[in-house]
């Protein structure tokens, strides 16, 4: 069975940062992500309000580096819980609890204005956050410049002449492999 969910989206508020009785933190916040089909009546995009809860380091990283507002990305699975309100009534609640959460935008310029670069995940530059032609929360980032393909372990140049190519005939022999 595979159980995995990756949301992307801003915080609706302040991670709140608890402990249990044995000292392992956990942080609970939620994420308004816009639906990326439909509009409702008023022409707007709809937007779902998902809770989330991160244990241990993952926890303290989301209070430490997150604030209302923040753009997140958030990896992990869905959990459905049932509990029991002060009425005794049984209820149950669908939340994320999170793997791994990554940084959804690079940081702001100390003016509070523009963004500096596209951000990074886990070393990997995807593109600034254009993600199938839909930027998100009105910010555009440049894309960075796409890498000279590698084939076999050559690099050809980008830019490269199709002169420099021969064509070998069918001869395996030829082949540099």
């Amino acid at each position: 069975m595979l159980n995995h969910i990756t949301i992307m989206g801003r915080l609706t508020r302040d991670p709140e940062l608890r402990r249990t009785g044995s000292g392992i933190a956990v942080a609970s916040f939620t994420v308004a992500v816009d639906r990326d089909f439909g509009k409702n009546e008023n022409g707007e995009k709809e937007t779902d309000f998902i809770d989330c809860v991160a244990w241990r380091q993952t926890g303290e990283f989301v209070s430490k580096y997150f604030a209302k507002g923040s753009m997140i990305v958030v990896s992990g699975r869905l959990q459905i819980r049932s509990w029991t309100d002060k009425d005794g009534n049984k209820r149950r609640t669908a939340e994320v609890v999170a793997d791994n959460c990554y940084f959804g935008e690079s940081k702001r310029s100390n003016d509070g204005g523009s963004y500096n670069a596209a951000p990074s995940y886990g070393g990997n530059a995807y593109g600034g956050n254009n993600y199938g032609g839909n930027s998100y929360g009105g910010n555009a980032y440049a894309q960075p410049a796409p890498a000279a393909p590698s084939y076999g372990g050559y690099s050809v140049p980008a830019a490269a002449p199709t002169s420099d190519f021969a064509m070998l005939d069918d001869d395996d022999a030829q082949l540099p492999f």
